[in-house]
């Protein structure tokens, strides 16, 4: 069975692999992540805050913004502890590129288009394969147009791309007002790739204490949905790889990300939950399911049932919308309500 794949320019023996998160800070754990079968390792992300700011600053930043971001920084350790800064992540490349033969990817997380993006080129020289470029902007003023936060992307894109010769891969949230469109321009920019979604956390108001506290919950298998039906979208319109990061948990759901048009799937969730022993047995099934439906190939599934390969390209767009709320039928028994109250 040939499970080869290729992203940002890089030949993988198969397409799960893990996402940006607390796994890779440690080299320990990157070993095993390859001994137990994934196809590369992203880094953990560096944030312009640690870049940016003194250890004050950044100390209030992590605890007031702890679980904003897409990677959850409770995770962390305390500010007294923390000592991920920037010269240390890029050490963290560099031993993380000695220890295993597996490729490693460089993560930036930012908002502007400021002297943090220099990082970028340090990561390529600490070996780094790739970068993944992580955007992240809350447009809280009403005077910032949906326009102005696109540029912005684009922005600090062309900023990276001048800088750095390996590939550059964007990170995208699903908020866009027209995400083709934004797409497209990403990639005239320069991106070699794009991944769908990244998945913030949402404050949660505590009504004993009349605080806004973080609350952190891990992904579901029922969130791949969005990325799917994207990936599935924009597959085949424009000259760039397509990942998906949010939602997969089992060879289902790595299975349906192909299919959509995605080159890669990763997961973070998944192991931070059940452990890294989790991507072989999910490369497994993979496989065993390949043999079952007579599959040769990652490659033969790859945008099988994406937009512009299915009998009924309207079922991604509003028809489907239309038909899931037709299709609801009372239930003369009361199950349905039943069911619904249990």
């Amino acid at each position: 069975m040939d499970t080869r794949t290729s992203y940002l320019g890089l030949e993988l023996k198969h397409p799960i692999m893990p996402s940006a998160s607390p796994l890779s800070r440690s080299i320990d754990t990157i070993r095993r992540l390859e001994d137990n079968g994934a196809a590369a390792v992203v880094m953990h992300s560096l944030f312009e805050e640690q870049i940016t700011l003194e250890s004050e600053q950044l100390d209030h930043y992590l605890s007031y913004f702890t679980d904003a971001f897409a990677e959850a920084l409770s995770w962390y350790p305390e500010q007294q502890d923390y000592r991920v800064g920037p010269e240390e992540y890029l050490d963290n490349v560099r031993r993380a590129k000695e220890a295993v033969d597996i490729p490693i990817i460089g993560s930036l997380n930012g908002i502007s288009t400021g002297g943090w993006i220099d990082y970028a080129e340090e990561i390529e020289q600490a070996g780094a394969d790739a970068l993944e470029l992580n955007v992240y902007y809350i447009p809280g003023q009403p005077d910032v147009t949906a326009a102005d936060v696109e540029e912005l992307a684009v922005a600090i894109l062309r900023a990276v791309k001048d800088g750095v010769s390996i590939p550059v891969a964007m990170k995208l949230s699903p908020y866009y007002s027209s995400l083709p469109h934004l797409a497209q321009r990403l990639v005239e920019a320069g991106a070699d790739g794009l991944l769908l979604f990244n998945r913030f956390y949402q404050p949660d108001f505590d009504l004993e204490a009349f605080e806004v506290v973080p609350s952190l919950t891990f992904s579901t298998s029922d969130e791949l949905r969005l990325p799917l039906r994207w990936v599935a979208i924009l597959y085949g319109r424009m000259p760039v790889d397509l990942g998906i990061t949010t939602g997969v948990h089992t060879h289902l759901d790595v299975i349906k990300g192909l299919m959509a048009g995605a080159r890669v799937t990763m997961m973070a969730s998944e192991l931070l939950q059940n452990g890294v022993e989790r991507i072989q047995v999910i490369l497994d099934d993979v496989v065993a399911w390949m043999g079952e439906h007579e599959y040769e190939s990652v490659a033969q599934m790859q945008g099988s049932m994406s937009q512009k390969n299915v009998a009924d390209p309207a079922a991604f767009e509003r028809a489907n919308y239309m038909k899931v709320l037709q299709s609801w039928r009372p239930d003369p028994a009361g199950q349905l309500y039943r069911e619904l109250v249990r």
